[in-house]
């Protein structure tokens, strides 16, 4: 068997894990692997290179993916699909390993369901994947995070501000919940629970009258304001921190955290799972097991059908943003 592995989307700490875990495993199953380049925009225009032992030496501790990623527009077309079959056929690639986001996954459902055996891995550091606990990157940006909001508090309580910080999270308020609550943030806005501009500058004041001299709010970019329309001008935090300057006993700043986000050395648990990931993956294609994804669900690895990526994910707990809020009274 000669086995494709492609990453496809926004990058994740812990996909070269995975890419090395695939490989190495997949060597041991005697599996052909081969790495495909800028995910399905390589697999469109047949950039394909070998992937043996060697190949992935001394890439477990690197952010980013060694095969590098890319968004395809021409595979979302009937051409750009066909070129894509095309080039599967001409490699001889029996089977493919698509690491990447809901997107990505939904690609790979495509290729499955036109007779290429697809394995899926959830790599999205939004945490937003149906039928995982954990996508590989989660954690990691987490960490980051969390680390930028310790050094953002200390500027807060010594200017006694408060500071409205902008995380990543389109549809999913995954990361501003966990990472608030980690971080000790005030206030948590996430695209699930939509509460008004004017809430939120009543607890702030509400906080200030308790004696906080400082408050720090974790906004989701996908955070849409009650009574607000859905398309608005700026970010999320800018919309945030604008209410609240208008306010003149609130004297707000603003930091977007943006793409920092995304890179850096995977944490041990992204590793970990990257790696398991990727075995499992290879492992069930060389049973001739195919058209699911992997993915994490109460510490064991489970499959779960492709067909069912794009429903919603269930990770967003919303006794814990009660927490968060019970917390910071």
């Amino acid at each position: 068997m000669r086995v494709g592995i492609l990453t496809s989307g926004g990058d994740a700490p812990g996909m070269n894990a995975a890419i090395r875990a695939a490989v190495r495993c997949g060597t041991g199953l005697d599996l052909e692997m081969v790495g495909i380049r800028r995910g399905f925009a390589g697999l469109v225009d047949g950039d394909l290179i070998p992937l043996d032992n060697r190949t992935v030496g001394g890439i477990i501790e690197h952010g980013g993916t060694i095969l590098r990623s890319a968004r395809s527009e021409a595979f979302l077309t009937q051409a750009g699909r066909q070129s894509a079959l095309d080039t599967v056929e001409s490699s001889g690639l029996s089977g493919l390993v698509i690491i990447g986001g809901d997107g990505s996954l939904k690609g790979a459902h495509w290729l499955d369901t036109h007779g290429v055996p697809s394995i899926g891995i959830p790599a999205s550091i939004d945490n937003d994947i149906y039928g995982t606990g954990m996508a590989i990157g989660t954690d990691t940006a987490l960490n980051t995070v969390v680390e930028s909001l310790n050094r953002i508090r200390d500027t807060a309580i010594s200017h006694g501000r408060v500071f409205v910080v902008e995380v990543m999270g389109r549809t999913s308020g995954y990361i501003a919940l966990m990472g608030g609550l980690a971080g000790g943030a005030e206030i948590v806005l996430i695209p699930e629970i939509p509460i008004s501009l004017d809430r939120v500058a009543t607890l702030v004041k509400q906080g200030q009258n308790k004696g906080k001299l400082h408050s720090i709010i974790v906004v989701a970019e996908g955070f849409c304001p009650k009574g607000s329309p859905k398309e608005q001008n700026g970010s999320a935090g800018q919309a945030v921190n604008n209410f609240l300057n208008e306010n003149k006993s609130i004297e707000p700043r603003l930091t977007i955290l943006g793409h920092l986000q995304r890179g850096g050395s995977p944490s041990a648990f992204d590793r970990i799972l990257g790696c398991r990931l990727g075995g499992k993956a290879v492992q069930l294609l060389k049973e001739g097991k195919a058209g699911v994804a992997v993915g994490l669900s109460r510490e064991k690895i489970i499959a779960v059908p492709l067909e069912k990526m794009g429903q919603k994910s269930e990770n967003i707990d919303l006794q814990i943003y009660d927490l968060v809020y019970k917390i910071a009274s």
